[in-house]
C-alpha cells in the first residue's frame, strides 16, 4: 500500500527500501492512468513526478468532510519549456465536482493543458489521509475507507494574485456543490409536499391546469431535473398591492445562500412586481423561466427557474416556492408530446391551428414545435408560441429573413429567434446581428444559440439581457429590415445598385471583381461609381480622382481616391501635391485591380489599375468645401499632375480662397515678377501671406479681372475702384509688416498692368503661358534705369521678361540660367548697349 504522506516527499536514495521507492510512483499511476498520451508527451518525467508530488501533498492534508484546494502558481512544473500552474482539488467523492471545477478553471483561467480525475480509496487518520488503499475499484466491506475525488489540472502560469482569486472561487463553488448534494433529499421532500398540496388541497385553479402541473412536477422528480436550490416566499396583501417576501424558513441547496438571487434586474433583486402579482393571481399553477444567475454547479448555463404557487390548507394563496436547477438531457431529447407542461402547450397550438395532426400541415406544425428551442418552449406563453409557430411554418413554404421576439415578463431579457439564409450565415453575420439587437433593445448580448434545421435557413436564438426599465418595443418589420441589410451580400447590393443606375453590365462586371479588402470598406453603390472612373482611364489617360466625405468625418476632414492605370502612385509623389493644396494626409490604403479584373474596358490595352484611398484634413483647420463635388480640388491636383502649374504653396489658395488653378496662376505670376524686381521675401513666404489673408487674395484676383477684363472700360472701372478701396481697408487688419508689404506690392503691380493675354481664348487652354504688360514707371521699387514698358511672361515650363525703353527700340532674345534674377541680367545688358 502507498502512503499519501510519503508521496509528497522527495524520492529516497537508491539504497532505500523498494517499498518506499514504489510509493510516489503508485500515486502517479493513479493520477495519470487515464490521461491521454498526447497530453503527457510534452512533459519530462521529472515534471510529471513533481506534479504527482504536489497532488500527493494535497491528498495528504485532506480531512474527511472537508475540501483541499491547492493552486500552485509557481509549481516548478514545465511543459514544452513553459511554466505551468498546477491546480489540485481533493474532496469527498460526490456528484458535480469535476464539471463544476473544470468549468470555473476553463472559463476564468485559461485552457487546461492536462486534466486528470482519479477517484482513489484512502484511510483517514487524525491528521489527514494516512494511506492510499487503491483506485476507485478498491472495495472493502468493513467501512474503514473513504473515496476521494482528486481533480488535477495544469494551466498556463498565473500570477500569485490570479491564483489566490481562483482558489477563492473554487472553494465557493465547492460550497455550492456540497449544499446542492447535501440538500438533495430535503429538496425532493419539499417537492413532494408541493405535489401533495396540489393533489389534496382545493386550490382556486382550473382542474385541468392543476392536473398538468402535477404531472409536470412528478416528471421533474423522475430524474428529469437536477435540483440545485429551493427558497420559499410568503405573499401578503391583495391583488393590486400585495408583496412577496422571503419566508423565515431557510433555503435549500445553493439558495441557502441569501446572496444568490433568482430574479433580478441588473444588480437589483426582483421580489414583487406587477408581473409577479399577475402570475400569483393568474390561472397558471406554476411558471417556468430562466434565472438571472448562471449555474456554477454541473453546467455553466443560466439556471432554470420553476416558480410554484403555494396555498394554505383552506386553499388561499400563501406564496411561492422557487426552484432552481437544470433540466436533464431528456428534457431536450424527448418528444414534446411526451413531456407534461410542454404537451399541453403543443396540444393547444395544434387544436387552434385547425390542422389534422396526421396530415401534411399537422405533421409540419408538430415538427416546428419539436425543433423549437426547448428552453424557450418551456418559457413562451401559448399566444406568443402560436404566433411564432405559424410564422416558422410559413418559412417552410417561403424561406426568408424572420425575427420572432419575446420579451421576458419580468423585463429582464429579450428572446429573439432569428432566421437567415443558411448560405449567408457566418460568425461575422451573427456578431453584427447580435450587436444590432443589443443596441435596439438597450441591453447586452447574454447568449446566442445557433442551429441549422432542415431547409435553407439557419436559426440563431439570441438572448439580450437588460439591466432595468421597460423593454423597448420595436416593430418586427424594423428588426427584419435591419437584419436583411446585414445578411445582404455585397453582390446583392451591387445588382440592386446597377439596376437602379440603368443596368450597365460592363460597369457591374468591373465592380464585381474589386478585391475583398475593397468590399470590406465600400458599398456596392460606391463600387459602381468607382468602376465608372476606372473605365475611363487608360495608358493614354492614366489618372482620375474623386474627393468625397464619409458620414462620420468632420467638416475639416475629407477623403480622396486616386485611380491610376499601370502602376501605383508613390506616396512621395502624391503627398507633396496634396500638402501644397492645403491638405494633411492622415492615412492611406491601396487596392489593386488586376488585368483580368479590368478586362477589356479601355480602348487601348488594359493593365493594372490601382485605387489609392486617402484620409485628409484641412491644414488650416477650416471646413473642406465639397459642395461642388470636389471639382475645385480636383482641378488643383490634376493641374499639378499634368504639369500645367507648379507644385508650390500658391495652390493652397484653392483651399483658403476657393480659387481655381488658372486664377491662382495670375497671383503666382505676380509673385514671380516680385522675385525678379528684388523683393526680399521668398516665394513660399509670399504664397503663405496670400493664404493667411484669403479674402484679400480673392480681392486681388477680382481687381485684376475688373481692370483688365472685357468690361474694364465700362462697369469694370467702378468695380476696380471699389475693390481697391476694400483691399486698402483690409490692410488695416494686417499686423505683419512683411505681409503688408507683399499685399501692397501686388496691388501696385495690378494697377501698373496695362494689358494681358489672359482673356484671349486661345491662351486660356491649360498649360498656356500668361503674359502681363506693365508700365515700368508705375511699378514701385524698380532699380534704375526704368524701361518704358516691360512684358513679363510666366508659364510652368518657361518664364521671361521683355524690356522696352521706347515705343521703337532694338531688341533680342537671350537664354538665361539665372532663374532668380534674370531681370537684373537683362537690365545689365541694356545698360551695356546704351554705353555702346
Amino acid at each position: 500500500m502507498a502512503s499519501a504522506k510519503s508521496a509528497s516527499k522527495p524520492k529516497k536514495k537508491a539504497t532505500a527500501a523498494l517499498k518506499a521507492e514504489e510509493r510516489p510512483a503508485r500515486l502517479a499511476d493513479y493520477l495519470l492512468a487515464r490521461a491521454p498520451a498526447e497530453d503527457i508527451a510534452p512533459y519530462d518525467v521529472a515534471d510529471l513526478e513533481r506534479a504527482a508530488d504536489l497532488a500527493g501533498q494535497a491528498v495528504a492534508t485532506h480531512r474527511k468532510g472537508e475540501c483541499v484546494v491547492a493552486v500552485d502558481a509557481d509549481s516548478g512544473v514545465v511543459r514544452d519549456g513553459r511554466p505551468m500552474t498546477v491546480v489540485t482539488v481533493v474532496n469527498d467523492n460526490m456528484p458535480f465536482l469535476f464539471d463544476s471545477i473544470l468549468g470555473e478553471i476553463t472559463e476564468t483561467s485559461g485552457e487546461p493543458t492536462l486534466v486528470t480525475h482519479p477517484v482513489i480509496v484512502v484511510r483517514h487518520g487524525k491528521g489527514g489521509v494516512e494511506e492510499i488503499l487503491g483506485d476507485g475499484n478498491f472495495a472493502k466491506d468493513d467501512g474503514s475507507h473513504d473515496r476521494l475525488s482528486v481533480i488535477h489540472v495544469h494551466i498556463p502560469r498565473l500570477t500569485s494574485e490570479q491564483a489566490s482569486g481562483l482558489s477563492e472561487r473554487l472553494r465557493k463553488i465547492l460550497g455550492q456543490v456540497h449544499a446542492a448534494v447535501h440538500d438533495w433529499r430535503p429538496m425532493l421532500a419539499r417537492l413532494d409536499q408541493a405535489i401533495s398540496e396540489f393533489r389534496y388541497t382545493a386550490v382556486p385553479l382550473d382542474k385541468k391546469s392543476v392536473a398538468e402541473a402535477l404531472a409536470f412536477l412528478e416528471w421533474l422528480r423522475d430524474d428529469n431535473f437536477t435540483f440545485l436550490g429551493m427558497r420559499e416566499f410568503k405573499y401578503t396583501g391583495g391583488e393590486e398591492s400585495g408583496t412577496l417576501e422571503r419566508a423565515e424558513k431557510p433555503g435549500l441547496g445553493i439558495l441557502s445562500d441569501p446572496d444568490v438571487l433568482v430574479l433580478r434586474r441588473g444588480t437589483e433583486a426582483v421580489t414583487t412586481t406587477p408581473e409577479i402579482r399577475a402570475f400569483l393571481h393568474g390561472p397558471e399553477p406554476l411558471i417556468v423561466t430562466k434565472a438571472n444567475a448562471k449555474s456554477s454547479v454541473h453546467r455553466r448555463i443560466y439556471l432554470d427557474y420553476i416558480g410554484i404557487k403555494t396555498y394554505t390548507a383552506k386553499g388561499t394563496l400563501a406564496g411561492e416556492l422557487r426552484i432552481v436547477g437544470l433540466f436533464t438531457s431528456t428534457a431536450y431529447t424527448r418528444s414534446v408530446m411526451k413531456i407534461p407542461y410542454l404537451r399541453s402547450k403543443a396540444e393547444t397550438i395544434i387544436a387552434k391551428s385547425g390542422f389534422d395532426r396526421h396530415d401534411h400541415s399537422g405533421k409540419a406544425l408538430i415538427n416546428v414545435l419539436e425543433s423549437y428551442p426547448r428552453d424557450e418552449l418551456f418559457q413562451v406563453p401559448v399566444p406568443i408560441l402560436r404566433k411564432h409557430a405559424a410564422a416558422i411554418l410559413g418559412l417552410v413554404e417561403r424561406p426568408r429573413v424572420r425575427a420572432l421576439v419575446r420579451a421576458d415578463q419580468f423585463d429582464r431579457f429579450v428572446s429573439i429567434l432569428v432566421f437567415v439564409p443558411r448560405d449567408r450565415y457566418d460568425s461575422v453575420v451573427r456578431e453584427k446581428i447580435g450587436s444590432y439587437l443589443k443596441t435596439v433593445f438597450e441591453g447586452r448580448l447574454s447568449a446566442y444559440y445557433p442551429a441549422f434545421p432542415e431547409g435553407g435557413l439557419a436559426r440563431v436564438h439570441f438572448i439580450i439581457g437588460r439591466s432595468g426599465g421597460k423593454t423597448p418595443k420595436v416593430e418586427q418589420a424594423t428588426i427584419e429590415a435591419a437584419i436583411r441589410d446585414i445578411v445582404r451580400t455585397w453582390e446583392d447590393a451591387l445588382s440592386d445598385a446597377a439596376e437602379a443606375s440603368g443596368g450597365d453590365q460592363a460597369l457591374k462586371a468591373i465592380a464585381a471583381r474589386l478585391p475583398e479588402s475593397y468590399r470590406d470598406s465600400f458599398s456596392a453603390a460606391v463600387a459602381l461609381a468607382d468602376a465608372g472612373r476606372i473605365a475611363k482611364i487608360s495608358a493614354g489617360n492614366p489618372i482620375a480622382i474623386d474627393y468625397y466625405r464619409h458620414a462620420e468625418q468632420k467638416p475639416h476632414q475629407a477623403s480622396l481616391k486616386i485611380y491610376h492605370h499601370g502602376s501605383p502612385v508613390a506616396l512621395s509623389r502624391r503627398v507633396p501635391v496634396l500638402e501644397n493644396i492645403g491638405f494633411r494626409v492622415i492615412s492611406e490604403r491601396t487596392f489593386e485591380v488586376g488585368d483580368d479584373q479590368v478586362g477589356t474596358i479601355n480602348s487601348d490595352r488594359p493593365g493594372l489599375v490601382f485605387i489609392h484611398d486617402m484620409e485628409l484634413e484641412n491644414s488650416y483647420g477650416q471646413p473642406i468645401d465639397l459642395t461642388d463635388g470636389g471639382a475645385l480640388f480636383e482641378d488643383a491636383f490634376l493641374s499639378v499632375w499634368r504639369g500645367d502649374v507648379d507644385n508650390d504653396g500658391y495652390n493652397g489658395l484653392a483651399q483658403t480662397a476657393g480659387l481655381w488653378s488658372g486664377e491662382i496662376t495670375i497671383l503666382r505670376a505676380y509673385g514671380r515678377y516680385l522675385q525678379q524686381v528684388g523683393i526680399p521675401q521668398s516665394q513660399d513666404f509670399i504664397a503663405a501671406a496670400l493664404n493667411r489673408y484669403p479674402d484679400i487674395a480673392r480681392g486681388l484676383h477680382a481687381l485684376f479681372i475688373a481692370r483688365l477684363g472685357p468690361t474694364a472700360e465700362t462697369e469694370g472701372v467702378v468695380a476696380a475702384k471699389h475693390l481697391k478701396a476694400k483691399i486698402k481697408d483690409a490692410l488695416e487688419d494686417v499686423p505683419n509688416i512683411d505681409d503688408d508689404t507683399i499685399i501692397r506690392r501686388y496691388l501696385n503691380l495690378i494697377e501698373a498692368t496695362l494689358r494681358t493675354n489672359h482673356f484671349v481664348a486661345d491662351t486660356k487652354e491649360k498649360g498656356q503661358s500668361l503674359a502681363i504688360k506693365l508700365d515700368s514707371h508705375a511699378v514701385e521699387g524698380l532699380p534704375a534705369p526704368r524701361p518704358w514698358r516691360e512684358i513679363f511672361v510666366y508659364g510652368s515650363e518657361v518664364e521671361g521678361l521683355h524690356l522696352r525703353f521706347g515705343p521703337v527700340a532694338r531688341g533680342g532674345l537671350r537664354w538665361s540660367d539665372r532663374a532668380q534674377d534674370y531681370r537684373t541680367e537683362v537690365l545689365g545688358l541694356v545698360k551695356a548697349q546704351q554705353v555702346k
